[in-house]
């Protein structure tokens, strides 16, 4: 293990090693495509703040600390708070306060908030200090930053590492799945995200996806990956097929504003999970935004209910896991704190209450989030997104499904399979449609839940339905 590795490993991994219970070992050796050549120029500031983190170099550290107090840059606060974050150079704290007039002592939250509020100021060298400093934790997430500076559409100041190497969650990929027979490990109440695709019903039970945060798989013929940001609360399932080419996608260790980026095995840019959208590395402006799916949270007794043929999850996932109810996270879902700040609060709702989270490529520029809690007292609700009808039908179990009604007016849900429209015609619900006597029909619309605070950070526009 390198000098670097040794100083700040132990400040964070092993909290999340101890939480997720893997490593680097079971990360993989995925090269993620072509070897990473360094660039030939020199990185005078990077190389400043790269000093603190070898012990060895404490004499030019102490040149190297005058230097940055001598030549100070706005540009120098990211590298600042990420030096006193991984090596733990507490009097960088005093010079912050110097040189940026802010007071915030030694809290790191503050200081970040404060910074990601402010306009961007970019540094030549930042991407290169970026992907030297985490290539000590992992030699692939050199790649993820170096050269990368202006190939980017998020603020690399607010891609935070989540404490684990690539893949160091590991996805579960093409898992084996079981029958509602021998899926005697589930209790009626656990929570499970249910899908289906042309046919294919399956149910990815909470306590299992919470270890992985993704699956990837065929599903129904479809190649997929379903993706859970457990700290923002959100399972999204995305067709990985775009115009011909599959993306193999991973869980890169990094997050953005407390929500999982993932990364591509071919480039190893970086993808956003809330958009599908590649954000960081050369696939960005290319027109890439991958297809999603509907996700249903709801109760294992509801979802086999409803879908007595549906496959599940088995424990036998090839890892080792302690997979009871409410184990992976326990902590952090039973309070209202969060793991990893972002640079906007909205105490309209509590952080973690759950919303459902609705956007369309037809309209990226206008999102809505409606209170689950306001759905569960209202149980046929109907909204607009841009010219987008919907209609949202919440059943007994509290789960939400959301339909383009056209110009069908419906009146009525029985909370279980069927709803009546204003001319009194009754349609059967499904999961991709309601379906009429007739045979007419109305498609479902992509939707999944999240974490309020989640989807208001990705989303600060957002238009917020509640009972408030």
């Amino acid at each position: 293990m390198s000098k670097v590795k040794r100083i700040f490993l132990p400040l964070i991994v092993l909290s999340v090693v101890a939480l997720t219970g893997c490593g680097q070992k079971e990360a993989g050796n995925q090269s993620g495509g072509d070897e990473v050549v360094s660039e030939k120029r020199e990185y005078k500031d990077a190389e400043l703040f790269l000093s603190f983190l070898d012990p060895l170099r404490f004499i030019e550290q102490k040149s190297a600390k005058e230097e940055i107090e001598r030549s100070w840059d706005p540009s120098y606060v990211s590298m600042v708070l990420e030096v006193i974050r991984f090596a733990g150079v507490r009097d960088f704290f005093a010079v912050l306060e110097e040189k940026t007039g802010q007071s915030f002592g030694n809290n790191l939250d503050e200081w970040y908030a404060w910074l990601w509020n402010e306009d961007e100021v970019k540094n030549a060298d930042y991407a290169y200090f970026k992907s030297q400093l985490y290539k000590e934790i992992d030699d692939r997430f050199e790649k993820y930053f170096l050269g990368r500076g202006d190939q980017t559409l998020i603020r690399l100041d607010e891609v935070q590492w989540g404490g684990v190497v690539q893949d160091g969650i590991p996805p579960l990929r093409n898992p084996e799945m079981i029958t509602v027979a021998d899926a005697t490990y589930l209790n009626d109440e656990d929570i499970v995200f249910g899908i289906e695709v042309n046919g294919d019903v399956r149910a990815y039970p909470k306590r299992i996806l919470a270890w992985h945060e993704m699956f990837v798989d065929e599903v129904g013929g479809v190649p997929v990956a379903g993706v859970y940001c457990t700290l923002c609360g959100t399972v999204v399932l995305y067709e990985t097929v775009l115009d011909g080419t599959e993306h193999a996608l991973g869980t890169s260790g990094f997050l953005y504003r407390s929500n999982k980026l993932m990364y591509d095995g071919a480039t190893q840019s970086l993808w956003n999970t809330l958009t599908g959208e590649p954000v960081i590395g050369p696939l960005i402006n290319k027109g890439i935004a991958l297809k999603h799916r509907s996700v249903v949270t709801t109760t294992w007794g509801a979802w086999k209910e409803r879908h007595p043929n549906t496959e599940v999850l088995s424990l036998e996932t090839g890892h080792r896991r302690d997979y009871g109810e409410g184990v992976a996270y326990n902590e952090y879902f039973a309070t209202d704190d969060l793991m990893f700040q972002t640079p906007f609060q909205d105490d309209r709702l509590l952080n973690k209450q759950e919303v459902l989270a609705l956007r369309f490529p037809a309209h990226p520029g206008e999102q809505l989030a409606i209170d689950a809690e306001f759905l569960n007292d209202n149980i046929v609700y109907q909204d607009q997104v841009g010219e987008q009808k919907l209609i949202v039908f919440t059943d007994k179990s509290g789960a939400n499904r959301v339909y383009d009604p056209g110009e069908i007016v419906f009146t009525s849900y029985d909370g279980d399979s069927t709803v009546t429209d204003s001319a009194g015609g009754q349609w059967t619900l499904s999961e991709n449609a309601l379906t009429a006597a007739d045979g007419q029909s109305v498609s479902s619309l992509p939707y999944h839940r999240a974490f309020w605070f989640g989807w208001h950070a990705a989303y600060p526009e957002t238009r917020l339905v509640s009972g408030e």
